[in-house]
């Protein structure tokens, strides 16, 4: 069966970035695209998905890209990377908070050797932490716990590890907790390179063909606006998976993750993706990528 005639097998995570810009093609509203067969699945289930080449297209951390580029192209569009959105590290509040530069070199320091939960050590989050640390903390940090990013808050706050790295919604949550922010993975990556911050990407298996390929993309292009031109009628789809999140949180998480490199990467989304591969070889996190890796048929 060609796969124009067939469904395609998609897994994305169950977030309301995914669900609002996939809404409009995954329930047949963009024309002449390709039927989509859905299964939801957290990204940390999606990289090693990936990474066995299991299904047609996957949302993936950026940070799996050179372990699968071989087998999957990358799209130019549906994905997350932006401004503002990065992955936080949070710690129990303090007793005084200080905000000076002393102060907060006093508690940088003081995460040198500490517990840090993670969402998972393949993810773009992860990734963006690594490169902070190197920068930031000379004596690196101790030991590194991997556990569900729903967990991580409440590990923090119950003491059970010293920091952890937050993503998602967590950036509008984490007070209701009463942990406060240690450092902006995404601030520092942006003051160092002046480009946006790359987080999830969507990737399709070259096997499909170029056109199919490229239909897939357009298709997805057009599932974007869709939701932007409409945003109502991605509603029921988004909160029916949005895990009991507040409605004024889950517009928050849209509005933050789903912007204009989603709907194309562009110039300056390829030179973000390219940089973060680039340099976590450099530092040794990550094999080197192939220099047409990132190219679309």
């Amino acid at each position: 069966m060609s796969p124009e005639s067939r469904q395609l097998q998609i897994a994305y995570s169950p977030c309301p970035n995914d669900t609002f810009v996939f809404d409009a093609l995954a329930h047949g509203r963009v024309p002449g695209a390709p039927a989509l067969d859905v299964t939801f699945a957290d990204i940390d289930i999606t990289n090693g998905m990936a990474e066995r080449g299991e299904f047609d297209v996957l949302k993936v951390s950026y940070a799996v890209l050179p372990y699968v580029l071989d087998e999957y192209a990358l799209l130019p569009c549906g994905g997350a990377l932006g401004r503002g959105c990065g992955p936080l590290v949070l710690t129990r509040e303090a007793g005084h908070g200080g905000t000076s530069l002393l102060e907060r070199s006093r508690e940088l320091g003081g995460l040198t050797g500490r517990t840090v939960a993670v969402p998972s050590e393949k993810s773009t989050a992860y990734l963006l932490f690594r490169l902070w640390a190197a920068d930031t903390l000379p004596g690196g940090v101790g030991e590194i716990v991997v556990m569900p990013f729903h967990e991580i808050m409440p590990a923090v706050r119950d003491g059970k590890v010293d920091a952890g790295l937050v993503i998602h919604e967590a950036r509008f949550t984490y007070q209701n907790y009463g942990l406060h922010k240690l450092a902006d993975m995404g601030e520092h990556w942006e003051n160092t390179t002046g480009l946006p911050i790359p987080l999830g990407a969507i990737i399709a298996k070259r096997s499909l063909g170029a056109d199919t390929l490229r239909r897939l993309a357009e298709a997805i292009h057009t599932s974007v606006h869709a939701a932007w031109d409409d945003p109502e009628a991605s509603r029921p789809y988004v909160m029916e998976h949005a895990q009991e999140m507040d409605p004024a949180v889950a517009d928050q998480h849209i509005g933050l993750y789903v912007n204009e490199f989603t709907s194309d990467l562009g110039e300056d989304g390829y030179a973000a993706v390219r940089g973060l591969l680039t340099r976590a070889a450099a530092e040794g996190l990550l094999p080197p990528l192939g220099p047409t890796a990132l190219d679309f048929p």
